[in-house]
């Protein structure tokens, strides 16, 4: 079998130039991820100290600060100088990529927690995760059509301050239909 691969970019590659309202796309994602990890922190702690309970209240939200502060849109796909596609992580380290990954993992040994508060780690972890891969796979887009900054305000909806009436009335409700 024959592999011929395409030619990658020439040697004198332009440097990078941000996209017109760059600045303030990453500014926004990096306050919205401090706004997420302080809700994040205010979660309730364990009745007794876990190894979980320290992972969501330390190790989450340092990664989900860290994501949204490192955010680089040059960082994108693209090809490699022997013609493969190499993939763009959008500024976001590997350490970090990992520890948002496995939230939904996690959460099963954090039975202190709400249900609703289970659902809303899942969506921050997913949404951060979300921002990076729109940025690594096609900036301009992300960027210039308003996506990433709809997933801040998604990201901000889910990391709303707690309000206890809300997860009852819903409880109650759910009660009620069965």
């Amino acid at each position: 079998m024959t592999i011929a691969y395409l030619p990658g970019p020439p040697d004198d590659v332009p440097p990078y130039e941000p996209w017109a309202g760059e600045p303030e796309v990453l500014a926004e994602a990096a306050a919205a991820g401090r706004r997420a990890a302080e809700w994040i922190r205010s979660l309730p702690a364990p009745p007794t100290p876990r190894p979980v309970g320290t992972w969501i209240a330390g190790a989450l939200p340092d990664a989900v600060e860290a994501a949204t502060a490192s955010l680089d849109p040059a960082q994108c796909d693209r090809m490699g100088p022997d013609g493969r596609l190499i993939e763009g992580t959008a500024g976001v380290d590997a350490g970090t990529t990992s520890t948002l990954a496995i939230v939904p993992c996690v959460l099963s040994d954090a039975d202190w927690l709400t249900p609703d508060q289970h659902l809303r780690l899942m969506a921050v972890a997913s949404l951060v995760t979300g921002i990076a891969r729109l940025l690594a796979d096609d900036p301009g887009t992300a960027i210039l059509h308003g996506l990433v900054a709809r997933m801040c305000a998604t990201l901000d909806h889910a990391t709303r301050p707690d309000h206890p009436g809300l997860a009852t009335q819903f409880e109650h409700t759910v009660r009620h239909e069965r």
